[in-house]
C-alpha cells in the first residue's frame, strides 16, 4: 500500500482496516474501522473528499475519485457496503448496505439508496438517483425490482466474508523473496 499527501491533506485511516499492498491512497481520504481496500485500488482525494464507511470492502482494481466540475462532488461510501472488482465511483454517494457489482461505473452526483444492489457492468449516469432497496442494472441503469430478503442475506454474507478475509490477510499474508526454480 502506498499513502500520499496532496498538499496539506493526508489520508486518515482508522484501526482494524486492511489495505492491500499495491493500492494507492492519496489526499483527502478517510477510511473507517473494519474497512478493507483490496489490491490495485486507487482512492484519489485530490479535488474532493473520499469517505469509506465501516466494514465496507473496496474490491480489487476499483477507482474512487471525486469530481471538481460542474461543482465539487465528494465520494461517500456508507457502512457495510460491497464494491465489486474494477468498479469506478466518481463523485457519487453510496448508501449503507448497498452492493455495487463488478465493473460498474457510477458518475458524478449519482446517489445509490441504502440497501440497493447495482448489477455488474452497469452505468449509473451523472445525477441519477437510485432509490433504497432496489435492484438496478443496465447501461444506463434502470430499476428492475425490489431487493428481496434473499438478496439482503447474500450481500450481508459477502460483506462479512470480506471483513473476515481482511483480518486474515492482515495476519497471514506477508511479502516473501521468491527464488528462481533450479531446473538443473
Amino acid at each position: 500500500m502506498t499513502f500520499y499527501s496532496f498538499g496539506p491533506h493526508i489520508p486518515e485511516i482508522e484501526p482494524d482496516t486492511f489495505i492491500a499492498p499495491g493500492s494507492f491512497i492519496i489526499g483527502r481520504v478517510y477510511i473507517s474501522e473494519g474497512a478493507s481496500i483490496w489490491y490495485r485500488c486507487v482512492l484519489r482525494g485530490d479535488v474532493s473528499r473520499i469517505k469509506v464507511g465501516r466494514k465496507t470492502n473496496i474490491q480489487d482494481g476499483c477507482i474512487l475519485h471525486g469530481a471538481a466540475l460542474p461543482r465539487p462532488f465528494d465520494v461517500e461510501v456508507g457502512d457495510y457496503v460491497n464494491i465489486g472488482h474494477k468498479a469506478i465511483l466518481h463523485g457519487c454517494q453510496i448508501g449503507n448496505n448497498a452492493f455495487i457489482g463488478m465493473s460498474t461505473v457510477i458518475l458524478s452526483g449519482a446517489q445509490i439508496g441504502e440497501g440497493s444492489i447495482i448489477g455488474a457492468c452497469s452505468l449509473v449516469t451523472q445525477g441519477k438517483e437510485i432509490p433504497p432497496n432496489v435492484l438496478a442494472m443496465g447501461s444506463p441503469a434502470k430499476v428492475i425490482r425490489p431487493v428481496t430478503e434473499e438478496d439482503r442475506q447474500w450481500a450481508k454474507k459477502v460483506n462479512e466474508a470480506y471483513f473476515q478475509r481482511g483480518r486474515y490477510y492482515s495476519e497471514f499474508v506477508k511479502p516473501v523473496e521468491v527464488k528462481p526454480v533450479d531446473r538443473g
